[in-house]
């Protein structure tokens, strides 16, 4: 009977931390939907915390920060948002979210493109 109580137990804690972090993503979308990014920001670390173990939550959390980001016009924030996906989680959907994120800004003039190499260029034509 002790081990049922235990087991029971357990298992309602486990559930009860993933129905905090989705109920706290879910509200960060609900947030983003009605354009209130200081609560999608408080709700987004709510989750953070509760996805401690959970780390296949974390490419999606950062998406939406850098769409937050990116709604408030901080431009730079939300391209580096973009780019630490790429790099943090490149086989992830969010990773092909953030290339066309930052495609979008930087054909929008908000981030401009990096120019590869042209300090090498200019040296090898000196």
């Amino acid at each position: 009977m002790r081990f049922v109580l235990i087991a029971a137990l357990a298992l309602s804690i486990t559930g009860c931390t993933r129905w905090s972090m989705n109920h706290h993503l879910n509200n960060a979308y609900s947030a983003y939907d009605r354009g209130n990014c200081e609560q999608v920001t408080l709700e987004l670390s709510k989750v953070e915390r509760a996805s401690r173990a959970r780390p296949y939550v974390w490419p999606e959390v950062s998406m939406l920060r850098g769409l937050c980001l990116e709604r408030q016009k901080l431009f730079v924030d939300a391209a580096q948002t973009y780019q630490f996906i790429l790099a943090s989680y490149p086989q992830s959907e969010y990773a092909f979210r953030a290339r066309a994120r930052l495609e979008t800004l930087q054909s929008l003039g908000h981030y401009p493109l990096r120019s590869t190499n042209t300090g090498a260029v200019r040296a090898t034509r000196l």
